[in-house]
């Protein structure tokens, strides 16, 4: 199946939905400004921007992860499968079928592989049978995991490490997952391994994701749909066709100017500017 034929639904059928959202950070900060997008159901949609956009910032505040930091949703409302979640805890959203892939891996470098993967199960209460069924699945999906299950995840590979973090989040039986940064500190061949994985998870599993990523290339080759953040706004939006033949996107973001090359003498006087900045 190729990159571009990710599951896709009718726009209506939403598995989430954030309307307006405004974050500030110890009460004085505003990090994000009015903030509005959806996920349809079995679909994938990408978070676009440079460091410091707002797209980590935005996942946490679908995951309820904010006020570990000393930041709040003060205007707008996040809704998952039609129900409001932005006044529930972490945990209660992860039981609803929503979880975050943190941004760096995050895994326990003193546990195993294995125990790690365990550890996704710890809201579940369908016993330990279907647990292990879901393990050797994980294992299927992911066979270097299964390679290196007795291993010590802080020992293991970059890569490793972040299949592992997608496992862990599969053991909890997600309808989606947020997954920030899957790209960061790994190789190309390793990054599209990754994402052949996510791929497959949406359309063998059914999982939706919403997907940050500075990787603009690889992450509109298999989103359906985009985003582009900037300074804690959404700047652009479409379908993740149109927006890799948008020439802003292509010269800002991928790194491909229309018309002749420029010279590296020409760069300072450069005076194009982006179109929503105008």
């Amino acid at each position: 199946m190729s990159a571009t034929a990710a599951i896709t639904q009718p726009a209506t059928d939403t598995v989430l939905s954030v309307n307006n959202i405004e974050v500030i950070y110890d009460h004085v900060i505003l990090v994000l400004k009015g903030v509005s997008l959806t996920v349809p159901r079995g679909g994938i949609v990408a978070i676009l921007g440079a460091n410091g956009a707002g797209k980590t910032t935005t996942l946490k505040a679908i995951s309820n992860l904010l006020k570990a930091e000393r930041g709040e949703v003060t205007k707008g409302s996040i809704e998952f499968e039609g129900t409001r979640v932005d006044t529930l805890s972490p945990n209660d959203l992860v039981r609803r079928g929503c979880i975050q892939v943190m941004e760096g891996r995050h895994c326990f470098a003193h546990l195993t592989i294995e125990e790690n993967l365990m550890t996704g199960a710890f809201t579940r209460r369908d016993g330990n049978a279907a647990i292990k069924r879901d393990l050797e699945k994980i294992y299927d999906i992911f066979p270097r995991l299964r390679q290196r299950r007795t291993s010590v995840a802080g020992y293991t590979s970059g890569g490793e490490q972040q299949m592992c973090a997608v496992g862990r989040a599969m053991m909890s039986k997600p309808r989606m997952i947020l997954l920030d940064e899957p790209s960061m500190g790994l190789a190309p061949q390793i990054v599209e391994e990754i994402f052949e994985i996510v791929m497959r998870l949406n359309r063998d599993e059914g999982v939706s994701f919403l997907v940050a990523e500075q990787n603009t290339n690889m992450a509109l080759k298999y989103a359906t749909y985009g985003y582009i953040m900037e300074t804690g706004r959404i700047v652009m939006d479409g379908e993740a066709k149109s927006l890799r033949e948008n020439e802003d996107v292509k010269e800002f973001y991928l790194g491909v100017s229309e018309g002749a090359k420029k010279s590296f003498r020409d760069v300072k006087s450069y005076k194009r500017r982006k179109r929503w900045l105008a």
